[in-house]
């Protein structure tokens, strides 16, 4: 769920000099009184995709229990509406934790029906600490720069080495924003959202978020149910699970999700040459990572990278070709080129990814407690890898600091609630970043919610991405509030099918992998929306 490819999964350990915090206070009604906020500013940001776009930036408390205190401030885009019909705004979040959420504004209001986000403002915005909202976090620029040690510890000395990374990002966050890092959690979060309802004079908002974005939703709904008028959850967080269990669920999800990548691949033998048995070809892959263990590819893809390179086929099968075309030439020509064009495309990490990694941190570690011994997470971790060792390892690293984060955690809300207007979920069964049971669990939590399954679908973020299916149910929710129910008793209110699988690249394409001239070819429906949400760049 951010902007470098392995963003989520999870991890934790022991704690030296934590600083107390207290948990932040139930908002709603019993806020502190607000203090007033100026009227925004909206100027013209428009680009060559999106030239309606506007942006203004929001001043908000750090701390929503002292709003005469310190502020910060958000940088938010908007789509304004056009029709004589006018639903108020429609805020969209594309996850994360640590996602932008500025680009989001032009490609809904572009992709909605003409006539439906015509009634609408789309608003995005960069959560605080996000990307041009100010301050942003950058806890220790190059933590991902290439090549580190594998991600699976062979012995105990390359255990305490990525102990000590993960440790030295902790402190590094906590030396540098200190005065900050209490203040961003999902719950500060969710109150810049009313505070965005109150600047745009809206009396409720309509919501779309995607993966995190979900759980950022419903939190805010328990917090101000009065305040939602209509809000749509593609990709769920399972509210059970925040944030350790959530992430183990990931590990199993994601190693099905390579495996059915493999399967792909074997299919489509005729194209990569890797074999037709998918054991076979996941056997090659693996052979592979060894290999780069010893000797990088391009002398910056270890088996680390080669992970971060992978997992966002696990988000979106549209890269599939792509990567399918790197692992080919890597292992049948001995090619190194293409699965470094292919690194530097998915999974390196730039300044932005930093910043998007310490917010998913600040986040992720605050929200919720972390197993503060680090033998729990030793024995999970081994147990998780030895059924599902794709990226188990990779992923414990990536959530490690919330087991020396330097704050304590809050305890998250239950977010199960039953006085909100028909709130419509949409989930793919086989989903790997936030896997089904997460739709089904906030589906029975939110009480009148629909459930819409895409079926068969393994991609994260399903609408807006080509299926005209699940579009067509957002289109009419948006439109009139409108929402599927199931008949006889089923869970799921409707079903779509989903997308076909893609094919192989031309060979003309694959000749040009790694080349900015390969970016002219036509790429799938659902590629801007999956850039958008974080999983490539």
């Amino acid at each position: 769920m951010t902007t470098r490819a392995g963003m989520l999964i999870a991890a934790g350990a022991l704690v030296a000099g934590t600083v107390a915090v207290p948990p932040a206070s139930a908002a709603g009604a019993g806020d502190p009184a607000p203090r007033p906020l100026p009227p925004l500013a909206w100027t013209d940001c428009g680009t060559k995709a999106y030239p309606k776009l506007q942006c203004a930036t929001l001043p908000v408390p750090l701390n929503h229990d002292d709003p005469a205190g310190r502020s910060i401030r958000l940088a938010l885009t908007r789509v304004p509406h056009t029709a004589k019909t006018f639903q108020g705004p429609l805020l969209v979040n594309p996850g994360g934790p640590g996602g932008s959420g500025r680009g989001m504004a032009g490609y809904v209001a572009a992709s909605l029906p003409a006539k439906v986000a015509a009634q609408y403002d789309v608003i995005g915005f960069d959560p605080r600490g996000v990307g041009k909202s100010e301050p942003a976090l950058d806890c220790r620029p190059g933590h991902f720069d290439p090549v580190r040690p594998d991600s699976v510890p062979r012995g105990t000395e390359a255990e305490r080495t990525a102990l000590e990374r993960a440790q030295a990002f902790a402190a590094a966050c906590g030396k540098k924003h200190a005065d900050l890092l209490p203040y961003v959690d999902t719950v500060s979060a969710a109150r810049d959202l009313d505070l965005i309802r109150r600047a745009v004079d809206a009396e409720r908002i309509n919501y779309l978020g995607y993966s995190y974005g979900t759980y950022l939703g419903a939190v805010y709904a328990r917090l101000y149910p009065e305040r939602v008028r209509r809000m749509a959850l593609d990709s769920v967080v399972n509210p059970h699970g925040v944030w350790y269990e959530d992430n183990i669920a990931q590990d199993y999800a994601f190693d099905t999700r390579h495996k059915d990548f493999m399967a792909w691949v074997a299919k489509h033998d005729g194209a990569y040459r890797l074999g037709a048995d998918p054991a076979a070809v996941e056997a090659a892959w693996y052979r592979m990572r060894e290999e780069l263990r010893d000797s990088p590819a391009g002398g910056k893809v270890g088996p680390g990278e080669l992970e971060d390179t992978f997992l966002p086929g696990g988000y979106y099968d549209g890269y599939w070709p792509t990567l399918a075309t790197a692992f080919s030439a890597y292992v049948n020509e001995g090619d190194p080129a293409p699965l470094t064009a292919a690194y530097e495309r998915y999974g390196e990490a730039d300044s932005a990814a930093d910043n998007g990694y310490s917010v998913y941190t600040a986040v992720q570690c605050r929200d919720a407690p972390w197993p503060r011994d680090w033998n729990v997470w030793r024995k999970d971790t081994w147990d998780v890898h030895a059924k599902a060792p794709f990226s188990t390892w990779n992923n414990a690293w990536y959530n490690a600091p919330c087991a020396f984060w330097p704050v304590e955690p809050l305890t998250p809300p239950d977010v199960s609630n039953d006085q909100l207007p028909p709130v419509l979920v949409l989930q793919a069964t086989d989903d790997a970043a936030t896997p089904y049971e997460g739709g089904l669990a906030l589906h029975r939590m939110l009480h009148g919610s629909s459930l819409v399954v895409e079926e068969g679908g393994g991609n994260h973020g399903v609408t807006l991405a080509g299926n005209d299916c699940l579009d067509d149910h957002l289109a009419a929710y948006l439109a009139t509030g409108t929402v599927p129910r199931a008949e006889g008793g089923a869970e799921a209110d409707a079903v779509c099918a989903a997308l076909p699988a893609p094919e192989p690249e031309p060979k003309a394409a694959k000749e040009k992998t790694g080349e900015k001239k390969a970016a002219a070819r036509v790429l799938p429906a659902g590629t801007t929306l999956h850039g958008l949400l974080g999983h490539v760049r």
